[in-house]
């Protein structure tokens, strides 16, 4: 067949639609990938309601930026995959690439990685944007070591509960704000449960850190988590990091502890085509981490399927607050 079903974005603001388009073929650098699940990321609402400029996507649009699925075919000068393969990763949806709300994509093989057996096509899914963000947060950006005093604000979150696993993975002894329903979480992970809505941050950096201040602190939040992050930082040579680094922020708190912040911005590779094989190598270190038992992604227990209607119910889900943990599309069966 030379066309396959997708959920196509005509217009910012409406509703989703089922469409038929072209079936795409691997190029010379892709792989064509058959999708069994599509990640949803809250930044997919955003992008559908016409509020992520920084996404430039050009319309009509296939969202899905995260991918689970099965090599179909394989363009030419592509290595290290076969017809068969389980792959995943963060591989489209924003600019003008074609994103994972349909039965295939053609997808830039450097994005790539290969599953690990025991990880299931739902759990893959949900994984890829998650992991880069926190990766290129502690590891890419702050530099985290063995030892480190490391807080995660919104541990319990979707990036959250990435950085606080990675953090732990990589030795740091790991702090994690979040609710008082979101203590068991957290201290699952191996990390210590702060809550920020009874605990101040002069005193979780007294109680913690001798008043001296984290190595790491990684805001997930943004607003004014990010400005208590300033706050939160070790004097002399700690590092703030954030994803959510909207907005007008004052300096001054951080520049009088002597530390630094660090911007993380995921989207840089698939919008610019620079840096496209680090995010596959990103990927490949979350797969040996869910290999070993040291990361585990939490989905929510909804079942949405490849068409506009569900696909919308998904958007909701994260929209009103009601998914408890990764959404992800099911878009066929394995």
């Amino acid at each position: 067949m030379n066309t396959m079903q997708a959920v196509v974005l005509n217009t910012f603001g409406a509703p989703l639609l089922d469409q038929q388009i072209a079936r795409p073929v691997a190029a010379a650098g892709q792989v064509l990938v058959r999708v069994i699940a599509s990640g949803v990321n809250p930044l997919d609402t955003k992008i559908a309601a016409g509020k992520a400029d920084h996404a430039q996507v050009r319309l009509p649009a296939v969202l899905g930026i995260d991918i689970a699925g099965i090599v179909d075919s394989v363009g030419d000068d592509v290595q290290g995959f076969s017809v068969g393969d389980r792959v995943f990763g963060m591989t489209g949806g924003i600019g003008d690439v074609q994103g994972s709300l349909a039965q295939y994509a053609a997808v830039d093989a450097r994005l790539l990685a290969h599953m690990p057996p025991r990880l299931a096509m739902r759990e893959a899914a949900a994984l890829p944007l998650i992991f880069i963000t926190a990766w290129e947060g502690l590891v890419d950006r702050a530099r985290i070591g063995e030892g480190m005093k490391v807080l995660v604000h919104g541990g319990a979150g979707g990036v959250g509960h990435m950085a606080v696993q990675l953090a732990v993975a990589r030795g740091a002894r790991v702090y994690a704000t979040g609710s008082a329903g979101q203590r068991a979480a957290i201290e699952n992970m191996g990390a210590t449960f702060i809550d920020y809505q009874t605990t101040s941050v002069e005193q979780y950096v007294q109680q913690h850190t001798g008043g001296e201040g984290f190595d790491i602190v990684y805001d997930t939040v943004g607003g004014a988590t990010l400005d208590a992050s300033f706050r939160a930082a070790r004097q002399y040579g700690g590092h703030v990091v954030s994803c959510l680094g909207w907005g007008t922020h004052a300096l001054a708190p951080l520049s009088f502890r002597a530390a630094t912040y660090s911007g993380v911005f995921t989207l840089l590779p698939l919008l610019s085509g620079k840096g496209r094989a680090h995010h596959g190598a990103i990927m490949k270190e979350a797969a040996a981490l869910v290999a070993e038992g040291k990361l585990k992604v939490a989905l929510d227990a909804g079942v949405y399927t490849l068409d506009a209607a569900s696909v919308s119910a998904a958007h909701a889900a994260l929209l009103d607050g009601t998914a408890s943990g990764k959404v992800v599309v099911q878009v066929a069966d394995e």
